[in-house]
Parts: C-alpha cells; sequence; structure tokens
C-alpha cells in the first residue's frame, strides 16, 4: 500500500476534497505513484489526514472519473496508468492563431482596421429585435437535427439575391451555408477530387488562403497579378499541371482591381480545357465604391467549373461566422453529404435572422447607406492626406500607402497597435516577403506599404488617428 504525504490548507478557497484528488493526481502524473499501486483505503487516509471518509471518497471518485484510479471494490482502489508530467505553458503555445491576420481578438476594432464593417453605423436596434424573434423562433422548432447545408429559408434568399445583384442563377439546393469564408474554402478543398496538388492563388493574396491550402496538404503557386488581374498565360508557365484557382475577381485582395473580361474569359478556358477549377472568392463585392460591381465569374461559367464563395462578415458582422457556397448543379449533391460530414451548417438563429434581414429589404437598404458612408470616409482620409510624401491609391475598402522598399511594414503596424491603431501591413500577404524590392515586385506593384481601413473612421477620430499614424511614419 502506498503511503501519501501532503499536507492540507484548511482555510483556503479549494475544498478539501478538491486539495486531496489535485495532490493524488500530480503525483501520479510525476511518476511518483507507479502503475498498479494501491491507495489507501477511505479510513486510513481519513485518519492520516484528520478529514471524513466521506471527503476521501469524493476525492477518489473524482479520481476515477478522470480514468487515474481503478476501483476493484474490497480489494482497493489501485493507480490505472502513469501519466507524463503536463507541459508548461510557454508564450508560444499562448499565442493567438495565424498572428499575421489576428493581433487582438478581444477588443473592439480599431482606426484603420481592416475587414471589418462601421462600428457606428450598425442598425444595431433593428438587428436585435429581429435576432429576439428568431431566437424565439428557433427555440419553438421541433427538436430535429438540422438540414445540414443550412436553412432552406436562407437558402432560397441567398440564391434569390444573387440572381439579381450578382447575375448567378442558382437553385437553393445549390447554396450550401458555411461558418465563414475559412469554413467554405475547407469543404470545398474536401469537396474537390483533384489529381494535382499545385493550386494557383494570385500574389499578393489573403494569407488564410495560403494558409488553408497549406494544412490541407496543398502547394500554393503564386501567380503574378497586373492591373487586370490575376495573369493566367504566367499560371499555365508555372504550373500547367494545376486543376484548381483561387481568385478574387470582383475586387482583388488586396490590391482592389477588377478582374478583366479577358481574363475571366481565359481563366474558365483554361477550367475547361484542364478538368480544372475556380473558387471565387466574392471579396467585397456588395461594396464596390467606385461604378457597378460586375457580374460574379459564376454567372459567365457554362461548364460547370466554379464555386462561389460569399460571406456576411464584411456587409453586417464578422461574428456571425456566417457564410456560403454555391456550387455547380453537378456538385450539389456531394457538397451537400460533404457538409453534414464534415462541417455540417449551425447558429439557426443568425440564419433565420439573415434570411429575414434580406428578404424584408434591410440588407440591400444597409448596403446602400454603407457605400455613402465608407465613400465620404474615404474621401476624408484623402483630403487629410493631401501632400504627405507616399504613393497611395483605394485598394476596396482601404486605403494602400506605399512605403519604400527600405521601411519594415510590419514593424510599422505593430508599432501603430500599441497606440491603438490598426493599419495592416502589405507585405505578409506576398507569398516570398523576401522579395522586397520594387526591381523584383509584381508587374510593378509595391511590397512594402500600409491598408488604411476606412470603415471605422468617424470624424471623432479620423484626424488624431490619422496624426499619430503621421507620427509613426516620420511625415
Amino acid at each position: 500500500m502506498s503511503k501519501l504525504h501532503f499536507s492540507l490548507d484548511r482555510h483556503g478557497k479549494r475544498s478539501l476534497a478538491e486539495q486531496i484528488r489535485s495532490n493524488i493526481s500530480d503525483a501520479i502524473r510525476q511518476g511518483h505513484l507507479y502503475e498498479g499501486a494501491r491507495l489507501p483505503s477511505w479510513r486510513d487516509l481519513a485518519v492520516q489526514l484528520g478529514v471524513s471518509r466521506g471527503t476521501v471518497k469524493t476525492a477518489y471518485d473524482r479520481l476515477s472519473d478522470d480514468q487515474l484510479v481503478i476501483s476493484k471494490g474490497a480489494a482497493g482502489t489501485f493507480v490505472a496508468s502513469v501519466l507524463p508530467a503536463l507541459p508548461e505553458m510557454t508564450d508560444q503555445a499562448s499565442r493567438l492563431p495565424l498572428p499575421d491576420l489576428y493581433q487582438d481578438l478581444e477588443s473592439a476594432p480599431k482606426p484603420f482596421q481592416v475587414g471589418v464593417p462601421a462600428q457606428d453605423a450598425f442598425p444595431h436596434k433593428l438587428w436585435s429585435r429581429i435576432m429576439l424573434r428568431c431566437s424565439r423562433q428557433a427555440v419553438a422548432e421541433t427538436l430535429r437535427y438540422p438540414d445540414p447545408r443550412g436553412e432552406l429559408a436562407l437558402r432560397k434568399e441567398i440564391a434569390a439575391y444573387l440572381a439579381v445583384s450578382r447575375g448567378l442563377q442558382c437553385s437553393p439546393d445549390q447554396v450550401i451555408i458555411t461558418n465563414g469564408y475559412a469554413g467554405a474554402l475547407g469543404l470545398a478543398l474536401h469537396l474537390l477530387r483533384l489529381d494535382s496538388q499545385r493550386v494557383w492563388v494570385e500574389d499578393p493574396c489573403y494569407p488564410l488562403a495560403r494558409h488553408a491550402l497549406a494544412l490541407a496538404g496543398f502547394t500554393s503557386v503564386p501567380i503574378p497579378v497586373d492591373e487586370q488581374g490575376i495573369c493566367v498565360d504566367q499560371g499555365v508557365g508555372l504550373a500547367p499541371d494545376a486543376q484548381l484557382a483561387i481568385v478574387t475577381p470582383s475586387q482583388q485582395a488586396p490590391l482592389g482591381m477588377q478582374l478583366s473580361l479577358a481574363r475571366r474569359q481565359a481563366l474558365l478556358i483554361w477550367a475547361r480545357e484542364n478538368a480544372g477549377w475556380v473558387i471565387e472568392d466574392d471579396y467585397l463585392s456588395e461594396l464596390q465604391l467606385n461604378g457597378r460591381a460586375s457580374p460574379a465569374l459564376a454567372s459567365l461559367d457554362h461548364d460547370g467549373r466554379v464555386i462561389h464563395i460569399g460571406t456576411f462578415s464584411k456587409t453586417i458582422s464578422p461574428r456571425l461566422r456566417l457564410g456560403f457556397m454555391v456550387v455547380p448543379p453537378m456538385l450539389a449533391s456531394r457538397a451537400g453529404d460533404t457538409a453534414a460530414a464534415l462541417s455540417p451548417a449551425s447558429a439557426l438563429p443568425s440564419q433565420l435572422a439573415v434570411a429575414e434581414f434580406l428578404r424584408d429589404g434591410h440588407y440591400l437598404r444597409h448596403i446602400r447607406r454603407m457605400k455613402r458612408l465608407y465613400t465620404q470616409r474615404r474621401n476624408a482620409l484623402l483630403e487629410l492626406m493631401e501632400g504627405a510624401p507616399c504613393v497611395r491609391k483605394m485598394a476596396g475598402l482601404s486605403l494602400l500607402v506605399e512605403l519604400p522598399d527600405d521601411v519594415d511594414d510590419v514593424h510599422i503596424a505593430d508599432m501603430a497597435h500599441r497606440i491603438g491603431l490598426a493599419p495592416a501591413p502589405l507585405s505578409p500577404w506576398f507569398a516570398n516577403r523576401s522579395l522586397a524590392t520594387r526591381g523584383s515586385s509584381t508587374q510593378g506593384n509595391a511590397r512594402k506599404g500600409l491598408l488604411l481601413g476606412v470603415t471605422n473612421l468617424s470624424s471623432q477620430v479620423l484626424e488624431e488617428g490619422y496624426r499619430h499614424l503621421a507620427e509613426q511614419l516620420r511625415w
């Protein structure tokens, strides 16, 4: 029988039973109690520690629940196995996921932050009423498994919206509700049965896409972009065996240009002739500030080779984590099976709320208001920057400020973050950050710069935020 030696803090916040459990658990995990060692009986340990037998029994029951000990009735209680000591937590282990993308997941959006809608212009009261009503409706639903593709009401509204706003004709059966863009991309990569592991990605491109491809076992092949978008001819030259391309045709992320009609046709011809696929990330399509948005790439696809992905993160709220993908008809059944097995749609109240938001016309009105507001804020920032010693141009909902080759844009962004600003450095969007000179850049695009989001630049924060940023840049 093992003799246990530890003391109890009878005035501490933890119960005596929990202290006993914790001490015995530590002794097992650290190897002081070997596998098969017999623990003292309830009575013996209770007498040794000066506690009741019930307290010891509670501690032993919790150890059994943790599968650290085995009770063999009258024969006694024995150590089940020797487990390795718990590793100490390190700073590396506790960092935020994908630190190139996420620096702070707890605070409210900061001035110049990219990818979040205006916080001060969201219709909170209207949305709260809709969410309350839909939450009650969800609670009153029968206790059934929901459709893993997403609620039919929302899929119908998305199909109708895409037909009007994006020129994309599809049925609700082709629409799959996902956990944001990342969820849609993950499902698409599982859905497609590719012979080649090489995938075209734009250079620069959204860093999450490259991370997702690497985790799924694919190899990203960076394809240059120019003023017409992705250079399809160069893609054929760099990776002729690729069977998948991921593109942002509406507004290239992060540079903002639209994919030209000639390039769209070339991309679709490549997909048809090579039995390839195109994933269309419909980035910021609804929020085109200059002119009308171009039709979706999938609307031109007559061969069923394009998977269209959209989200409500930039238009309603990123906290919804609600996106969708539209698959060609021949993939609809397989896409439903894949969603059911790997990532069925969740958050029923949010789905019902977005469906109502779309159905009652609130969504289109909200988009129109946001476009007017973002245009005003863009113009205010441009006016404030008049005469600044830099090259600047709009890129989607961000102002892209080009920086000299010898400037560390990541360091500047980090320093700005410490004073409450959140510009995004440009260089992490490129596949190879070491190519930091304009002479080696893609089609003359600078590889060093800052993306200044215009969405949360209210008049109260704009001038002060810009002054602090200018100090960081030493303008």
